[in-house]
């Protein structure tokens, strides 16, 4: 039997060992309802723009700092670190069988949030939100087949979940279906360092969070 690192996978790869289905529907008002946010949660966006914006000024951020100066204060902005919501680094998924190709899909998923008080199965928890990420010279898109692999998993058990792709400067969410065949929606770019778009961030990183 083949061992396939999921970060070595192609779209086309994910495709194929997965029957995923890419939907053109990518209405962010369609899924999620956005909320004006406070007057600290600007004044905290702004702080969190202008920190990563001085990590851009000399060289591409790597990937440990997107995550430290971008992605970390984004969750615990829009609640991710409070109970019931936890939030798990690094967590390598099960091993995927792919029967039919007689192939296992492996790998390590770079942040997953989870609802600790719901499990979809015993000792299974409810997958909120898995986020890959990239350094800030890398597209976002370059971890979709990554992400797509990873949430895959979680579809055994829940009919959908949403994902992140993200190179700390760009963010693309994707909504993610149960289905025969899987489906997914990728949502338009959002900018972390223009000042509109980061607004739209937070907003849609909290309406994700109070979904559940």
């Amino acid at each position: 039997m083949k061992t396939l690192n999921a970060k070595n996978l192609t779209l086309d790869e994910v495709h194929r060992l997965f029957n995923f289905q890419k939907q053109d529907n990518n209405s962010l008002a369609s899924l999620l309802s956005l909320e004006p946010l406070t007057e600290l949660e600007q004044q905290e966006i702004v702080q969190t723009r202008q920190e990563f914006d001085n990590h851009l000024r000399s060289t591409a951020a790597s990937e440990g700092q997107v995550k430290l100066v971008a992605i970390s204060p984004l969750l615990r902005l829009a609640g991710f670190y409070r109970y019931p919501l936890q939030v798990i680094v690094e967590e390598g998924i099960a091993r995927i069988n792919i029967t039919d190709e007689d192939i296992i899909v492996t790998g390590r998923l770079d942040i997953l949030a989870i609802h600790k008080a719901r499990q979809v199965s015993d000792n299974v928890p409810f997958w909120v939100l898995v986020i890959e990420s990239k350094n800030s010279s890398v597209s976002p898109s370059v971890g979709l087949p990554q992400l797509l692999s990873y949430a895959y998993k979680s579809l055994e058990y829940q009919e959908s979940v949403w994902g992140l792709a993200t190179n700390g400067e760009l963010y693309r969410f994707v909504y993610i279906q149960a289905g025969n065949p899987p489906t997914y929606q990728l949502m338009p770019f959002l900018g972390l360092t223009d000042s509109e778009s980061s607004i739209k961030l937070l907003q849609v990183l909290k309406a994700i969070c109070k979904l559940q």
